[in-house]
Order: C-alpha cells, then sequence, then structure tokens
C-alpha cells in the first residue's frame, strides 16, 4: 500500500505543477500544505476569499460569463460565483494559470462537480465527467498488488450503457498515467456472465459491448459479480473463459449507490486507503476530497492531480 502511494508522489516530485488549493483556511488543508511544501511534492497556489486577487476576479469573471452566458448567466451573477475560491481556483485552471486544484475538504461534491465541470469542459473523446477512487488495501493478493480503482463513485447516479462503457475507459486511462500498470477492467454485476437476468444486468452487458467496441485492446469483461472478477479460485468455477481470470485491478460499478458504498465499505473495513475522488472526463485535472477526509488524503490527492497534469490527457 505504502509503495504505491510512495511511488505516486515521487513522479509528483520529478516535474513539479502548480496545483490550487480553495479551502486555505481548513486546518487539515494547512497541515497538508506543510507536507506538500516540505517534500516537494507540487508548487501550491492557496486561496481564501480574503486573498483573492480583485483584478483577476473581474478577468475570469468575463471568461466564466463567456462560457456560461447562454444558459442565462448575466455579468453580474459571473462575477458573484468567480468571487468564490472554489471556481476562481477551477478559472485559475482553464486560463492555464495553474495545472490542477484538489478541493473538497470544505465544498461538498456536488460544488466541486459543478465548477469543475462548467471551468474545465469535458474531454470530448468521452463526454462524461465522472469519478474514481485509487485504493490501496494492505492484502496484496486483490488487484495489483492490493491496488484497485473503483468508478464511478461520485458523480453519475445510473450511468447509461455508453456513459458506462466511458467511465471505463477514463479510468482504465487513468491506471496508465498514474500507476504505470496495465488496466484490468470488470465491469460489475449480481450476474456473472448470464447466472442471473434483467434490465440491470442487460445495461451491464451492452456497456461492455460497447466499450470493448472502442477500445479493442483494453483487457474488459463482465458482466461480473466482484468475486469472479477479483478471486481467481471463484473465477475458474464462474467464468472459466474469461479472459480477466479474478486478476481485475478497476472495477466499474453498475451505479453510483453501489460504487460509494463499497469504496466506503472497503476502506473502513478493510483498512484501505481511497485517494479521491479524482474527477474524470474533463480537460484538465481535478480531484474531489471527502469531507472526512484527513491531511494525508490531501497530500495524495494533490500528487496524484501533479502527476495527471504532467502528461496531456490521452498521452
Amino acid at each position: 500500500m505504502e509503495d504505491m502511494v510512495s511511488s505516486i508522489r515521487q513522479k509528483a516530485k520529478k516535474e513539479l505543477k502548480t496545483i490550487v488549493l480553495p479551502e486555505g483556511s481548513d486546518p487539515r488543508v494547512i497541515k497538508a500544505i506543510e507536507i506538500i511544501q516540505r517534500e516537494k511534492i507540487a508548487n501550491l497556489v492557496v486561496l481564501t476569499k480574503e486573498t483573492l486577487n480583485p483584478q483577476k476576479v473581474k478577468e475570469y469573471a468575463e471568461a466564466y460569463y463567456s462560457l456560461q452566458q447562454h444558459k442565462g448567466v448575466s455579468q453580474d451573477q459571473a462575477s458573484m460565483i468567480v468571487s468564490d475560491p472554489l471556481t476562481y481556483a477551477a478559472m485559475m485552471v482553464r486560463q492555464g494559470e495553474a495545472d490542477g486544484f484538489v478541493a473538497g475538504a470544505v465544498y461538498t461534491t456536488a460544488s466541486v462537480a459543478r465548477a469543475a465541470f462548467q471551468c474545465l469542459g469535458l474531454d470530448k473523446r468521452f463526454s462524461v465527467m465522472c469519478s474514481c477512487f485509487i485504493m490501496c488495501a494492505e492484502n496484496p493478493k486483490f488487484g495489483h498488488n492490493g491496488v484497485l480503482l473503483f468508478a464511478d463513485c461520485g458523480v453519475i447516479p445510473d450511468p447509461s450503457p455508453r456513459q458506462l462503457a466511458n467511465i471505463a475507459l477514463i479510468t482504465a486511462e487513468l491506471v496508465k498515467q498514474v500507476l504505470d500498470i496495465e488496466p484490468i477492467v470488470a465491469m460489475l454485476s449480481y450476474s456473472t456472465k448470464g447466472s442471473a437476468s434483467g434490465r440491470f444486468v442487460d445495461k451491464v452487458k451492452e456497456a461492455v459491448t460497447l466499450a470493448k467496441n472502442l477500445a479493442p485492446d483494453l483487457i474488459v469483461d463482465g458482466e461480473l459479480q466482484v468475486d469472479a472478477a477479483l478471486v481467481p479460485e471463484v473465477a475458474k468455477t464462474k467464468d472459466p473463459d474469461g479472459k480477466i481470470a479474478g486478476r481485475a485491478n478497476v472495477l466499474i460499478f453498475p451505479n453510483l449507490e453501489a460504487g460509494n458504498i463499497s469504496y466506503k465499505l472497503v476502506e473502513r473495513l478493510a483498512n484501505a486507503r481511497a485517494i479521491g475522488p479524482i474527477i474524470l472526463g474533463l480537460n484538465f485535472p481535478c480531484s474531489d476530497l471527502s469531507r472526512g477526509c484527513g491531511v494525508e488524503d490531501i497530500v495524495d490527492c494533490v500528487a496524484v492531480t501533479s502527476v495527471r497534469s504532467q502528461k496531456p490527457h490521452g498521452k
């Protein structure tokens, strides 16, 4: 577990990026800043309501207005919205004055996702915004030496088959980009290859077909129950001809309820480290934080966001 976390931090140190933290008054963020600066993980811009540059507020408000006026946002509303540190941080990234932002210790996930979506824009390759967690467990038998990716755990309540397929592709890209390992993607269900039926199973089956068509070289399979995805002995019984064979390191959940509940169960019951939610599918990197996050969680999200910004998306 610590090896993967250490590896991500080391990668961040190799090419320092500028990450914005718009919750500079939070005690956990203040402690995380000390660690990030001491270990030289990233260059930081730390914001509070009082430290916003009035001239930049005006500049960002004009840019935000041009992005959102088609939705009925007025210039006065744009100025008010950008005067909040969260949207200010997102616009810094949009305008090329920072490489990414990390927030959510104080702001809700909905607020972080809204600012990210409105300011950073969707990656047109996928046209879906989602989130994932890098789960680092103590048991090396599962995933890649105990490391698994869970998605989507924070954004889309009930993804369509196409959205589910793109969630798989986006998360697989993150695995290669940040962890340098080959993604092995399991599309999860309560059924394994026809052991049960129903519209929820059909949705996952369709998503698997779409994912395979969109990324023929990606190892992706389903529909799979989680034990068939993670345990080779179970896979031999339930899915003897499957190409995942119990070796999955990416778990794609059929809906938000399943993903969110699962990551919190694994984090608490298995004493796993949950890095994220990492927001995916946008033109620039950013990370959300659980409002129950600890200091190390903030440091890790900054490191992941920094590593992601070292490579343009799709590279």
